[in-house]
């Protein structure tokens, strides 16, 4: 009875599904196209409290940095290895998030404090 109806499979979508436009799975890309964007923000984020909270440590001027200088360098190297549009996208933006963080970093006393 090959012509008998089945219940549609119930498979559960993945997370990062929406990574993999050419139809097959690219899991250590996608991790790094995911962790670059969060690296990036972190450092962008950290370089706006840089430069707006004049109380501001040196740790975070360090940190602001570092994670700047982490998400260029590493996105970059991601770049090259990107399979599809949408991983190349959030990686873009980690890096300019990174470069804006590390600008930021680098203006207030960068790895010196």
């Amino acid at each position: 009875m090959s012509d008998t109806a089945r219940p549609p499979s119930r498979s559960r979508p993945h997370l990062l599904q929406f990574l993999n436009s050419d139809g097959r799975p690219h899991p250590a890309e996608n991790i790094m196209a995911i962790a670059i964007l969060i690296v990036g923000l972190v450092s962008f984020v950290i370089g706006m409290i840089v430069r707006n909270a004049p109380t501001a440590g040196p740790a975070m001027h360090i940190v602001a940095t570092s994670t700047g200088l982490l998400a260029c360098l590493v996105g970059l190297y991601a770049q090259m290895v990107s399979a599809t549009r949408e991983q190349r996208v959030l990686i873009v933006t980690g890096i300019i998030a990174g470069f804006v963080g590390l600008a930021l970093g680098l203006s207030h006393g960068g790895f010196t404090g």
